[in-house]
C-alpha cells in the first residue's frame, strides 16, 4: 500500500473536509483517507491506481489538488484581509443605519432616507454589489459544491444571499416604476450581513491555520539551502538538492551542518540543542555523527553525507508533526458530523416550506419570503462565532497574565488536566550556561574576580565563555589558548590561568580545595580553576541552572494531585540531579524526539489529560500529541508555533491561570452554543410560518435582525470573560 499527502485547494469548512474524506474513501483503489482542514492536506493510502486518478477523484468532489505536499509557502491571512474587514465593517454599519434608522427614530441621512426611496434603494444596491464582490468566493464555492452534491456552509450562505438579493432586485425594480411600498421588501442588508459575519468568522479561523503553517515552514527552514562541497581538494557552493550520499562537505565556524553525516576531518563544538535537548555544545571529531541544522561554533570540519532529503532527522520530525496534526479531536469529529447534517436539512426545510405554502394557497411572493427567511435566519453565524470569539477574548485576558492561547480545544481540555510533562533544558532550566557556584579563596569581592575571568574568556571561542558577562572592560595581554586545558592571560602584570584539572597538574599546583571540587563535580558542573600567579584563587562551577520559580510550581501541581513528569533528551545523571532539586519523582531521560512523541501519545491513549511543556524543536512532535502543548517564550519557533499555549513571561506558575481561565471560558462556550442552537430552534419554525395563525410570523428583514441579535448575544456573552480576575 502506498501513501501520498496532497495539498487541497477550495476547502472552507468542516463540511468540506468531511465530505471530501467520505468521497475519497468510497473510490476504487483508495484504502483510506484523512483530510486535514487546518493545513489543507489530504493523506491518502492507495493501491493499483495512479496519482492522476486520485487527483481526478478530488476534482470530481469539487476541489482541486495542488500537487504533493512539499512545504508551506503562502499565508492565508494578510494585511489586505484586515483592511477589507475594516472597510466592509464600516459599510455594514452605514447600510444598517440607512435601512433601519426609521425603526429606531434616529436622525436620517440627508437625501438618503425613506423620503427619497429611489436614492435610498439605489444606495443600498450599490453597497450590496460591493459585498457581492467581497463574498464572491463564498458564492462561487457554494454553487460549485451544490453542483457536486457536497453542500457545505458556503452553499447555505450562497443560497440565502442569492435569494435575498434576487428578491430585493425584484422589489428595487418595483420601486423604480413607482411602487414605493416595496421599500419594505428590500433585503439588501441581509445579504451583506450574512457575507460579513461569515468573512469575520473565517478570518479568525485562518489566523490559527496560518500559525500551524508557519510552524512547519520554520521547521523545514532550519536546514541551510546550500552547502560547501569538496571535490579533489576544491570547495564549491552547491544547493541541498545537489548533495548525494557519501559526498564530502565542509563546515566552517558559524555555518550550519547541511545534511546528516559523519565527520571525516577536524574537530569543533556544535549546538544540537534543537534536536537533543542538550544545552552544552557537543565536541565533534573524526567518526562523530552530525545532524542537519546544528550550528558549528568555532572549528573546521569535513563530513561525509549519510542521510539526505526526507531521510534526515529534521525531515522525520516534520513527518511526525504532520501525522500528529492530521489526527482529529473529539470536537472536530462532532463539528464534522453536525456540519454534514445541518446544511442539507436547512436547504430541505426551505424548499419544503416554499412548496407547502404554495400548495396551501399562499401566493408566490409570500411563499418565497418564507423560503428566504429560513435561509437567512438559519445562517450559522452565531454557531460559527461561538468558539472563536471566546478564544480571542481569552487571549486578551491571558496576554495580561503572560499566556497566549491558540485554540478552543485548550479551553475545553485544560480544566480536566491530570498530568503535566516538562521538558528539562530551557523549560525547567534556563537552557544556557550560567555560573552555578563560585568559591572565592581571596579577600577580593566575587564581582571583581568574575569580571577578570569574563575579560579573559571573551578571547576564547570555547562555548563555556558565554557563561560570563563583562562588567568593566580590562586590558588582556599575552592571551594564549592551552589545548585541552584552558586559557592564559595577563591582567596588570598578574598571570591568570583558567581551565580544568589538567592545568593544575601542568603547573604542578597543589589543589587544597578537593571537597569544593567534588561538590561542583557531583552537582553536574563544568569546573574552572581560577589561578593567579600559580596559586588557586577560586573554583567556578558552570552549568545550566533551574528557573527560580519552578519548585513552587511543582509543589502546587502535586498538591492538586496532578502527576508531574520530566521528559528529557539529556543524560540520566543530569536529569536526576535536576529532578531531585525540584522534587519531581517521575523522570524519563535519554529520549529522542520520536520517543518523546510516542511517550506522550501513550499517556493520551490511557485517557490522561496531558499538558506537555517544552521549548525546543525536539519537543514539537510531543507538543502536538499532548492534550495541550505549552511552549515558553524564547524557545525555538517550531515549538512556539506548534504549541497550543505560549508562556510569554516564562512563568510556569501561569499553568494555574490557564486552568482557571479554561473553566470560565468553557462555561461561556457552552452558553454561546446553547443560545446559538436555541436561537435556530426557535427562529426556524417561525420562519417556516408554523405560527402564522397565532399572529406570529417573520420576514427576511426580521430574520436578518434576529441573526444580528443572535451574533451580538454571542459577542456580549464572550466579553463577560473580561471580568475574570
Amino acid at each position: 500500500m502506498k501513501k501520498i499527502v496532497l495539498k487541497i485547494d477550495g476547502m472552507t469548512c468542516s463540511a468540506c473536509s468531511s465530505g471530501l474524506e467520505k468521497y475519497l474513501k468510497k473510490q476504487k483503489g483508495i484504502e483510506n483517507a484523512s483530510v486535514n482542514l487546518v493545513l489543507g492536506l489530504a493523506t491518502i493510502y492507495y493501491n493499483n491506481i495512479s496519482i492522476k486518478d486520485i487527483e481526478l477523484y478530488i476534482k470530481e468532489a469539487g476541489f482541486n489538488s495542488a500537487g504533493e505536499f512539499r512545504g508551506i509557502i503562502d499565508n492565508e491571512v494578510n494585511n489586505l484581509d484586515v483592511i477589507k474587514l475594516i472597510i466592509f465593517g464600516i459599510l455594514i454599519i452605514i447600510l444598517m443605519y440607512v435601512s433601519m434608522s426609521h425603526m429606531l427614530s434616529l436622525p436620517s441621512i440627508y437625501f438618503i432616507n425613506r423620503n427619497n426611496p429611489v436614492i435610498l434603494s439605489t444606495f443600498m444596491l450599490l453597497i450590496t454589489l460591493s459585498f457581492i464582490w467581497y463574498g464572491f468566493d463564498i458564492i462561487k464555492s457554494g454553487i460549485k459544491n451544490l453542483l457536486h452534491k457536497m453542500a457545505n456552509m458556503d452553499t447555505l450562505v450562497c443560497l440565502s444571499v442569492i435569494f435575498s438579493f434576487l428578491y430585493s432586485i425584484y422589489s428595487y425594480i418595483n420601486i423604480l416604476i413607482g411602487n414605493v411600498s416595496y421599500l419594505d421588501n428590500l433585503y439588501f442588508e441581509a445579504c451583506c450581513m450574512v457575507i460579513y459575519f461569515i468573512k469575520l468568522g473565517r478570518f479568525i479561523e485562518n489566523k490559527s491555520k496560518d500559525k500551524t503553517k508557519d510552524a512547519i515552514r520554520d521547521l523545514v527552514q532550519i536546514t541551510p539551502k546550500s552547502a560547501m562541497l569538496k571535490i579533489n581538494d576544491e570547495v564549491k557552493e552547491v544547493t541541498i538538492d545537489e548533495i548525494r550520499v557519501d559526498d564530502i562537505l565542509v563546515c566552517r565556524a558559524g555555518d550550519k551542518i547541511a545534511v546528516d553525516g559523519i565527520v571525516t576531518k577536524g574537530k569543533t563544538y556544535v549546538d544540537e540543542s534543537f534536536i537533543t535537548g542538550e544545552s552544552i555544545p557537543i565536541l565533534k571529531k573524526t567518526n562523530s555523527n552530525v545532524i542537519a541544522g546544528s550550528i558549528n561554533y568555532g572549528g573546521y570540519i569535513e563530513y561525509k553525507a549519510k542521510k539526505i532529503g526526507r531521510k534526515t532527522v529534521i525531515s522525520e520530525i516534520v513527518k511526525l508533526v504532520i501525522d500528529a496534526t492530521n489526527g482529529k479531536s473529539r470536537v472536530q469529529l462532532i463539528a464534522d458530523k453536525v456540519s454534514s447534517y445541518f446544511v442539507p436539512i436547512i436547504i430541505f426545510l426551505s424548499l419544503f416550506t416554499f412548496i407547502v405554502h404554495l400548495l396551501l394557497g399562499t401566493n408566490f411572493n409570500n411563499s418565497l419570503i418564507y423560503m428566504v427567511s429560513i435561509l437567512v435566519v438559519a445562517c450559522p453565524c452565531a454557531i460559527g462565532l461561538s468558539v472563536p470569539l471566546v478564544v480571542v477574548v481569552s487571549n486578551g485576558i491571558c496576554a495580561k497574565k503572560g499566556l497566549f492561547i491558540r485554540s478552543s480545544e485548550v479551553l475545553e481540555s485544560a480544566k480536566d488536566v491530570d498530568t503535566v510533562v516538562f521538558d528539562k533544558t530551557g523549560t525547567l532550566t534556563y537552557g544556557k550556561l550560567k555560573v552555578y557556584k563560585f568559591f572565592n579563596y581571596t579577600k577580593d569581592m566575587d564581582s571583581k574576580i568574575l569580571n577578570i575571568v569574563a575579560n579573559i574568556e571573551k578571547n576564547s571561542s570555547h562555548p563555556i565563555s558565554s557563561a560570563f558577562k563583562i562588567t568593566k572592560k580590562l586590558e588582556i595581554n599575552d592571551f594564549q589558548s592551552l589545548e585541552g586545558m584552558g586559557i592564559y592571560g595577563k591582567v596588570d602584570d598578574n598571570e591568570y590561568y583558567l581551565g580544568n584539572y589538567k592545568i593544575v597538574d601542568k603547573l604542578k599546583i597543589n589543589n587544597e580545595y578537593v571537597d569544593d571540587y567534588l561538590y561542583l563535580l557531583n552537582s553536574g558542573c563544568s569546573i574552572i580553576f581560577v589561578i593567579k600567579n600559580k596559586k588557586i584563587i577560586g573554583l567556578i562551577g558552570v552549568r545550566d541552572i533551574v528557573r527560580s520559580d519552578v519548585r513552587k510550581t511543582i509543589d502546587k501541581l502535586k498538591r492538586q494531585n496532578i502527576n508531574v513528569i520530566m521528559l528529557t533528551g539529556d543524560n540520566e545523571k543530569t536529569a536526576l540531579m535536576v529532578s531531585n532539586e525540584l522534587g519531581i519523582d517521575n523522570v524519563i531521560s535519554d529520549v529522542v524526539p520520536k520517543q518523546k512523541a510516542t511517550y506522550i501519545n501513550e499517556l493520551v491513549k490511557e485517557n490522561k489529560k496531558v499538558i506537555m511543556v517544552g521549548d525546543g524543536i525536539n519537543d514539537a512532535p510531543a507538543l502536538v500529541n499532548a492534550t495541550i502543548g505549552i511552549s515558553i517564550n524564547g524557545g525555538a519557533d517550531i515549538a512556539i508555533n506548534m504549541a497550543a499555549v505560549i508562556l510569554m513571561n516564562n512563568n510556569l506558575d501561569n499553568i494555574f491561570d490557564l486552568i482557571n481561565i479554561s473553566k470560565k471560558s468553557y462555561k461561556i462556550i457552552k452558553q454561546n452554543l446553547f443560545w446559538a442552537f436555541f436561537y435556530n430552534i426557535c427562529m426556524i419554525p417561525i420562519a417556516m410560518g408554523l405560527f402564522v395563525y397565532f399572529g406570529i410570523s417573520m420576514s427576511p428583514i426580521f430574520g436578518s435582525i434576529a441573526m444580528s441579535i443572535s451574533s451580538l448575544t454571542v459577542v456580549l456573552n464572550s466579553l463577560r470573560l473580561r471580568r475574570l480576575k
